[in-house]
């Protein structure tokens, strides 16, 4: 399969390995410095892009993708105010897009488990928070895991009307803690809080291989395929 890497950093080098070691061609490395190159490929040059670069160029590229004709794979966050403009050129343009805000299996059972749990403590008197550190180079905050995660648990509890970016915090709504340090790959944890306990679950990733590897599979499964996805399309959860 021919992949167009939209994003060079450290992500988009651990996609490229992998993607190889599964015996993929890289038929174009863009970043900021070299975005014109992506011009001189023709539709039938790429069978999928991944889009793994800043919340700045990524509504650019997936727009780009679409009226090419390339089915695109998009893991950058903090573009997501662009969102249901893409779905609609998408779908106008029958085209194909993926998108996950995290492509590691275990977190997308975490998704699952976080759900289950905002369920159970729907109706008891507890106060949920999260906690979300990431390395010193992520642009965004909280992250799009965070951000999930906290969908998660909106749309489960009746008590919690949104979610709040510390240091704001407000009476019914979840704050989430974001904190940069060094180069940890992405840790998130679920907190309920009462008066007598507390009760929390984590995800640790130990490196980005898991993203990586998740962002490369949906690439493999898109072709072929009309429309907008997602994680629990492709593994059916």
């Amino acid at each position: 399969m021919r992949i167009l890497l939209l994003g060079y950093g450290k992500m988009g080098k651990t996609i490229e390995q992998i993607a190889v070691d599964r015996g993929h061609s890289i038929v174009g490395k863009i970043d900021v410095q070299n975005r014109a190159d992506m011009d001189k490929l023709q539709t039938a040059d790429v069978d999928v892009a991944i889009e793994f670069s800043s919340p700045e160029s990524a509504f650019e590229n997936i727009i780009y993708c679409l009226k090419k004709g390339w089915p695109i794979v998009c893991g950058t966050t903090g573009w997501l105010d662009h969102r249901a403009e893409v779905e609609a050129l998408c779908k106008a343009q029958s085209g194909s897009f993926f998108y996950a805000s995290n492509y590691s299996i275990g977190v997308n059972l975490f998704f699952r488990l976080n759900r289950m749990l905002a369920r159970l403590m729907n109706g008891h008197e507890y106060q949920s928070s999260m906690t979300e550190v990431h390395h010193i180079h992520k642009l965004d905050a909280p992250s799009g895991t965070a951000i999930t995660l906290a969908e998660g648990i909106i749309e489960e509890m009746g008590n919690v009307d949104g979610w709040k970016l510390a240091p704001e915090n407000e009476e019914g709504y979840l704050q989430i803690l974001a904190e940069r340090r060094g180069e940890v790959p992405g840790t998130h944890i679920v907190r309920y809080e009462s008066e007598v306990d507390t009760i929390e679950i984590s995800h640790t990733a130990h490196n980005r291989q898991g993203f990586a590897l998740g962002a490369v599979v949906a690439a493999e499964w898109l072709p072929g395929k009309f429309g907008v996805f997602g994680m629990n399309d492709l593994l059916k959860i």
